[in-house]
């Protein structure tokens, strides 16, 4: 799809960029993202994703916005305690602030059974507060060789890498056997930032502005303003990423 002389307009100040412009953000109509999980990364994320342009968006979640979230899930709003899915409700306040992009959604939890919903996307953002969804979602994402944006938050602390299948480690090498905590401390900026993050990186993996995080992770404390990013590498005991360039390499 062409750009119309709406796109132009709205777009038009990130289209005055010399790394992204007229042909970036044709790029950025014709793609598409999946986004797992609508809550403090979720919900930010897919506000930035949208607010650029990207065509479509899959946003899956099956939980109901609480008022507990609402110090985070900025999308979600007091009136929607009760009322509805997290995933009509991000559907709903994103078709108002951008009425051009094609929003779908999935409310049932994602499995092994159904992530298939997913084959037709371009880039997958992690938005999840749990491993073994992520490990599952990894698994997809390795198998499939789609580009995945990992972020995981929790208290002022936050972390941010990007997979490319075959040539970056996964999630698998990097935190294998992670357990999951069923509540944890996490304040309102914390999300929001790694939401902006993951939002930027998919912006750049899609235009092909910039460096994304494609072997490096990102480490953020707020509370002390440290940052630092590390180099990461394969682990060839890994049994996503290594078995599946076991399969490639004996395909040719």
């Amino acid at each position: 799809m062409t750009l119309t002389d709406r796109d132009l307009e709205r777009y038009s100040r990130q289209i005055l960029l010399d790394n992204i412009g007229r042909c970036g953000q044709e790029k950025l109509k014709n793609a598409t993202v999946g986004l797992i999980g609508a809550g403090g990364l979720g919900t930010t994320a897919s506000l930035y994703i949208m607010a650029a342009g990207v065509g479509k968006l899959i946003i899956a979640d099956c939980d109901v916005p609480g008022l507990s979230n609402l110090n985070r899930q900025i999308l979600h709003w007091e009136e929607d305690i009760g009322r509805t899915n997290k995933a009509e409700s991000i559907k709903e306040k994103l078709s108002s602030q951008n009425s051009d992009i094609e929003i779908e959604i999935i409310t049932e939890r994602i499995t092994d059974q159904n992530i298939s919903m997913f084959d037709g996307v371009d880039v997958m953002v992690d938005c999840l507060d749990n491993f073994n969804t992520r490990y599952l979602l990894n698994e997809f994402c390795v198998k499939n060789r789609k580009p995945l944006i990992h972020a995981a938050v929790e208290g002022f602390y936050g972390q941010l890498t990007t997979i490319i299948p075959s040539k970056t480690p996964c999630l698998n090498c990097i935190f294998s056997g992670m357990a999951d905590k069923k509540i944890f401390p996490i304040i309102g900026v914390t999300a929001g930032l790694f939401g902006i993050l993951e939002a930027n990186e998919a912006i750049k993996l899609i235009t092909g502005a910039g460096e994304v995080l494609a072997g490096k992770l990102l480490f953020y404390d707020l509370l002390h303003n440290n940052f630092d990013i590390v180099e990461i590498k394969k682990s060839e005991k890994c049994k996503v990423c290594a078995d599946m360039r076991h399969i490639k390499s004996k395909k040719k």
